[in-house]
């Protein structure tokens, strides 16, 4: 993949309805910026298999797609994720991993059975991600699909562990960034001149009554950025706007 294309799913009802505070948005968007990475999109979502099973298949149509999943690998009815994970990435089956069954096993003995022992059904090719708290695994599939558990402190190392084996650093990326004593309206007809390679934002404020507005233009193409950075510095020149470059 030419730039991955970074997805957090992060599974849970309990969210939705606040009896859970999402921990897993902020802690995934830094770890990426921290490996000059970006999320390109988050989906918090309901267990709803079918919307479950929507996202992933956007997710499995990006060729540059990486995702990282949070929750519904457990053994009670609402854990969906497994299930559909192999619809979607594999053939639809689940078979037992001989590494987790033993890890169950060993873990829990009889009380593995009846239900326990079925968080070792995986979808074929899976390979095991540590959980540092008790060992009861998340799994991934093609190095680029990541099924782990709901809680932050299991699977927040496990997308750690996955970063730095397949996605340790990124391309560097350049930003410019001005502050235009202006709407952003007035700045539309330069914005439909940008090269469409250029990650743009226009972010419109009030200041003391007065809007302004925050342009930024970042590019791994440093000359690109540049260049398409004087675009507004020219224009607000020209027609006498303040602005400070940040």
């Amino acid at each position: 993949m030419k730039t991955p294309h970074f997805y957090a799913v992060i599974i849970g009802s309990e969210i939705l309805n606040g009896r859970r505070e999402d921990k897993h948005f902020t802690f995934i968007r830094d770890a990426l910026i921290r490996r000059g990475h970006s999320l390109f999109s988050t989906f918090i979502i309901k267990d709803d298999g079918e919307l479950i099973r929507s996202i992933f298949t956007l997710i499995k149509n990006d060729p540059d797609g990486v995702l990282f999943s949070f929750g519904g690998i457990g053994s009670t009815p609402d854990d969906l994720t497994r299930a559909i994970a192999a619809d979607v990435f594999s053939d639809g089956v689940l078979v037992s991993h001989k590494q987790f069954y033993s890890d169950i096993i060993e873990r829990f003995g009889q009380e593995a059975y009846p239900y326990r022992i079925n968080m070792a059904n995986l979808p074929k090719n899976a390979e095991l991600l540590h959980n540092v708290i008790n060992n009861m695994s998340g799994f991934s599939l093609e190095n680029r699909y990541f099924f782990m558990p709901g809680f932050p402190e299991m699977s927040h190392p496990m997308v750690e562990k996955a970063l730095e084996r397949f996605y340790p650093r990124g391309s560097a990326t350049y930003r410019k960034t001005l502050i235009a004593q202006t709407s952003e309206n007035t700045l539309i007809e330069v914005m439909e001149q940008l090269s469409p390679d250029v990650d743009f934002s226009s972010l419109p404020m009030i200041n003391k009554g007065t809007p302004t507005v925050e342009i930024s233009i970042a590019s791994t193409d440093e000359e690109l950025c540049e260049k398409n950075f004087e675009c507004f510095t020219r224009d607000l020149t020209t027609r006498s706007i303040p602005f400070v470059i940040l």
